[in-house]
Order: C-alpha cells, then structure tokens, then sequence
C-alpha cells in the first residue's frame, strides 16, 4: 500500500494564539484514520484566519509536501475574517462545488445555520482540498456523506491510491 501524504490546515485566531485548545485537527485525524488503510503522513498546520496566510500554507502543503489531500478546519463562516472558501478557490485550477453543496444539506439536518455556512472543495495539480467547518463535532457530520467520493476523485487527478476500511464506510469506485 502507498503512503498517503494529508494536511490539515486549522484556521482559528483563537486556538493558533493559544486562548483555546484547538480540537477539529485531532477530530479529523481521528475520522481519516478510522476511514484509511494506508499508512497516512499528516502535515499539521495551525494559523490564524489570515487570506495570505492560509493561501501560503495550501500552496507549501500541495505543492512542496505533496499531499494527496488536504482538509482544512475553519473560517467557512460570514464572518469578516472566515476567508477559507476564496484562499481555497484562489489556488485551485478547479472548483469542485458539490462537496459544498452536499456538506450544507446534510448539516441541515442537525443545525438550521447550516446555510450560513460556504465550504467548498477544488483541486490544484495531483492535490484535492476540501473546506470543513471549524466544530469538531461538525467535521464527522460534514466529512461522512462526502468521503465516499473522494478516494475516487484523487485517482483521477493522478494522486495515490487511497484503501479504505469498508467496514467504516464505503466508497465509490467504478468496477475494472
């Protein structure tokens, strides 16, 4: 089995200066590894909800680290400083809106704010990026329904092979 590069870009003032602990990369951690096979080197960044900031670490976490895919925690929100969504779509040559679309649905059915929130996903080279929100408890509920799709997504842009528990969650593949 390949290994699997992920980075988790954690976008929080607050937990990157130390006010509070920050929790939504542990969280993913956990989630990844109850879902991936592979042996998975994590690439962890934790900064403040800075545009320049965050397009400086996606690009240093795809292109010089070469992960086959990032998450990103935090800053999907209206607030004036949640600016995941465009420091994502700013480094990415392809925007894929449906991992938004889809996350928003389903959060729908916990939380009635769930509209308020503008995760999206993209691709930049061989690396797939997606926005989940900053709760560590909205990270599973987000990360769940669209997982199933992302394996497939990273073979066709060319990254590696992502083998997955299939007695956690099963994803899509077409049959050879």
């Amino acid at each position: 089995m390949q290994k699997i590069n992920i980075g988790i870009l954690t976008l929080s003032d607050r937990a990157s200066s130390g006010v509070y602990e920050d929790k939504a990369t542990s969280q993913i951690e956990k989630v990844l590894n109850s879902y991936i096979k592979n042996e998975i080197i994590y690439h962890r960044e934790l900064i403040p909800d800075d545009y320049d900031l965050i397009i400086k670490k996606l690009l240093f976490l795809s292109d010089e680290k070469k992960c086959d895919f990032i998450v990103t925690s935090g800053g999907t929100g209206p607030a004036l400083r949640d600016v995941t969504p465009e420091a994502t779509e700013a480094v990415c040559d392809k925007m894929m809106p449906g991992f938004g679309e889809l996350m928003r649905m389903q959060s729908l059915k916990y939380v009635p704010t769930a509209i308020l929130s503008r995760q999206t996903a993209g691709i930049r080279n061989k690396t797939f990026i997606l926005n989940l929100p900053g709760n560590p408890k909205a990270i599973l509920e987000c990360l769940e329904p669209v997982f199933p799709a992302i394996p497939y997504c990273i073979d066709l842009i060319g990254g590696s092979y992502i083998e997955v528990n299939e007695e956690v969650i099963k994803v899509f593949r077409p049959k050879k």
